[in-house]
């Protein structure tokens, strides 16, 4: 059989950690149709499921075989017996855990075997293992480098949860394109589609105008409305796209509201946002403030027209400071000025892609 290039990921958090990695990846190299080419550094790492657990050891490994897919998991597993792994419960204790996450550029769906494995693209700690190996890997399903991948998820670990509503949130600044990008999507995913208030808000007109009295009144209407969205209304394991993303509200907040005013806000907004259902995905569509500001212009809606290019500046600043250490979600970021998100190849391949972030996509 011809060789294959394959990446392995190896953990556990029992007994003497550093030696059983040790010992996997020398029983790897022993055998007669497998080579361990090269290994990562061995990171420790927080433990996924309950925090009570030991703190894990991971690291990754790059190996050649002539062995097929399912004779290499079945050789994997072999040597997490020999060195005494015992399943007992998900994501609990282990002496070591050896999953394969790469064969080659194939795809493998069987009922014991999946390739690449389905979850590797939500944790940091795989990409980041990988990443040293070769940061150029391709995702032969996501059909993205293990780059881009560990860019989404910025140091974070996410577990797809079906028991839970799977919220696709898009978020920029006024007149980016969030609600044409969540309605075509919409269709795509066939994801029901929660759209901001702002017709809706009586207040918004008059503070766009100036009337700072009001600022509190349109804030706390866009908070009620928007928490009752993303918490009563959402149905587990049903999709749903929304064309703003929750942590904004203290963005505009910061913008609109007075000192005086924000000290009630902020107490408010607490009681509020642990509420909210957190996103299984972000999607951040940003652009310049000027493209927006035209945007905003020829869309001609009357209560917009008072809105400043330096106002758009600053929520820009705002936004890039919140996704700079966003770790709630794993986060795609999308250039609006480079992407027409209206064009149905693009948009199928993002679809593609979002699949693979939400529970119950990649069917």
């Amino acid at each position: 059989m011809k060789q294959k290039t394959c990446y392995i990921a190896l953990g556990g958090n029992a007994g003497d950690r550093r030696s059983y990695i040790e010992q996997a990846l020398d029983e790897l190299d022993k055998h007669p149709q497998i080579a361990v080419k090269r290994k990562s550094s061995i990171i420790e790492t927080l433990p996924l499921g309950t925090a009570a657990m030991h703190k894990f050891l991971n690291a990754a490994a790059e190996i050649v075989t002539t062995l097929d897919a399912q004779a290499l998991y079945k050789e994997l597993a072999a040597i997490e017996n020999k060195l005494g792994r015992v399943r007992t419960e998900k994501w609990g204790p282990r002496t070591i855990d050896i999953d394969l996450l790469l064969y080659g550029d194939e795809v493998i769906d069987t009922n014991d075997l999946k390739v690449p494995h389905p979850q590797m693209h939500l944790r940091s700690f795989v990409l980041d293992c990988l990443y040293e190996l070769n940061p150029d890997i391709i995702h032969s399903q996501i059909k993205v480098s293990v780059s881009e991948l560990r860019k989404r998820l910025n140091g974070g670990d996410f577990a797809l949860d079906a028991a839970k509503p799977q919220l696709i949130s898009i978020a920029g600044i006024i007149g980016v394109g969030k609600t044409t990008l969540a309605e075509n999507l919409s269709s795509l995913l066939n994801a029901d589609i929660l759209r901001e208030p702002y017709s809706d808000n009586p207040f918004l007109p008059q503070v766009y105008a100036g009337n700072a009295d009001l600022a509190l009144d349109s804030q706390l209407f866009f908070l009620v409305n928007r928490a009752d969205q993303l918490s009563f209304e959402l149905q587990p394991a049903r999709t749903y796209i929304c064309d703003y993303v929750f942590d904004k509200e203290l963005i505009y907040a910061r913008e609109l509201l007075d000192s005086r005013q924000m000290i009630l806000y902020d107490k408010i907004f607490k009681n509020f946002a642990d509420c909210v259902t957190i996103p299984a995905l972000t999607i951040y569509l940003y652009d310049s403030p000027d493209n927006c500001l035209d945007r905003i212009k020829k869309r001609n809606r009357p209560y917009e027209q008072k809105i400043t290019l330096d106002f758009l500046q600053r929520l820009a600043d705002d936004y890039d400071d919140l996704f700079a250490g966003w770790k709630k979600s794993p986060l795609f970021r999308i250039d609006a000025s480079a992407a027409d998100m209206r064009q149905s190849e693009q948009l199928e391949k993002r679809c593609h892609q979002i699949k693979f972030y939400v529970a119950g996509g990649q069917k």
